[in-house]
């Protein structure tokens, strides 16, 4: 069976939903395709917790703020910092609900454009055609591991997104390779969930440990909305000193509400270091480090983070030999358009030409109105 639509979404995360949701308060035909808020629910671990307040939202409109929510709800914002991902989830299915989204939880596996028109077929089978597509592909598609952890058994060597359970290594020798929140944050869940060592390695100094302000990054996005391509006709200084605040902000700062948790005697740091071999041999994992420490550990938990490298993600196999791509992310215009006329991508993919803000949820109602602005020129 072949459906029909103006615009396909792919994709029901957070940047999809704003898309969608947007798209459809300017009269724009919308079909949006995916798990709702599938990496979320299931490759995040149910205690983590937000670096976010409930000033950051999906709606292009705002109208259906996570502010609106908390209102809606009755829930007192003090009571709810952090903010944990049980109730940032909820604030997304409140949005569906209210914007009147109801993703169709197919996944596309294939996309092509042969006669002006693309054509995505599911995995049923079935087809949908859409004059233009919007991909979100979500971080999941591009964790980055290092090249040694090949060399290890893949069941003790799991990368932060696909570790949401603790539960089985309580009592177990754990060492997580990266420094940034995800890393002192999965530390912190270990030490809840009962770990007898964690060793934290990482190639830069111990963050520090505080309360900030994400407030600085509203400036940026204003500008973007304000000047068609705001970000990329900055002078590269710019952009390097913009970069390094949200280095020193978001990365060498990590939640103060961590350190409780990173109970003494069991966290172990090993700051200005890197993996330089790895094996194993029974039931232990050596790992040697730069400055000669051994660590001998049961399991390893990679908190390198993610890169984008558009080939990653397999819906787009049918066109990316018409999508330019420098260095993994899409060559994109000043409305979030690639190179195929009428595919769009946004999201984390899209941060080279928009910025750092637009890998987090900060930047997706402005991500909305541009694409869809886009659209209607």
């Amino acid at each position: 069976m072949t459906t029909r639509t103006d615009l396909l979404v792919v994709g029901a995360g957070p940047y999809a939903y704003a898309a969608a949701a947007y798209a459809r308060d300017r009269g724009i035909d919308t079909h949006v395709v995916g798990i709702p808020m599938a990496f979320w629910r299931d490759q995040m671990p149910a205690d983590m917790y937000l670096r976010s307040g409930p000033d950051w939202h999906l709606d292009a409109n705002g109208e259906h703020t996570f502010e609106a929510f908390f209102e809606d709800r009755g829930l007192d914002p003090g009571e709810h910092d952090p903010i944990s991902i049980g109730v940032f989830l909820d604030h997304t299915e409140w949005f569906a609900q209210r914007k009147g989204l109801a993703p169709d939880p197919r996944l596309v596996v294939d996309l092509t454009r042969p006669n002006g028109t693309f054509v995505a077929t599911m995995a049923d089978g079935d087809a949908i055609e859409a004059d233009r597509v919007v991909a979100a592909p979500g971080v999941g598609y591009f964790a980055q591991r290092p090249d040694w952890h090949d060399q290890l058994p893949a069941a003790r060597c799991t990368h932060t997104s696909d570790l949401v359970s603790f539960d089985d290594l309580a009592g177990a020798r754990v060492a997580v390779i990266g420094g940034r929140q995800s890393a002192y944050e999965w530390a912190a869940l270990l030490c809840d969930h009962g770990a007898e060592r964690v060793d934290v390695v990482h190639r830069h100094d111990v963050p520090e440990f505080a309360k900030v302000s994400w407030t600085f990054v509203d400036e940026y996005v204003d500008q973007t909305l304000a000047h068609r391509g705001w970000w990329r006709h900055l002078p590269a200084e710019e952009r390097a000193a913009i970069g390094r605040r949200f280095w020193e902000v978001g990365r060498l700062t990590l939640e103060h509400w961590l350190v409780p948790r990173l109970t003494p005697g069991v966290v172990h740091r090993h700051p200005g270091c890197a993996v330089t071999e790895a094996g194993s041999e029974g039931a232990s994992i050596g790992l040697a480090l730069t400055d000669g420490t051994g660590l001998e550990v049961d399991h390893v938990v990679l908190a390198c983070g993610y890169r984008p490298d558009l080939a990653r993600v397999p819906y787009l196999a049918g066109v990316l030999d018409r999508v330019a791509v420098t260095d993994g992310f899409p060559d994109l215009t000043e409305g979030f358009e690639t190179t195929l006329d009428g595919l769009y991508v946004i999201g984390f993919a899209a941060t080279r030409d928009f910025g750092p803000f637009y890998g987090f949820t900060k930047g997706c109602p402005s991500a909305a109105r541009i694409v869809v602005d886009e659209m209607l020129r």
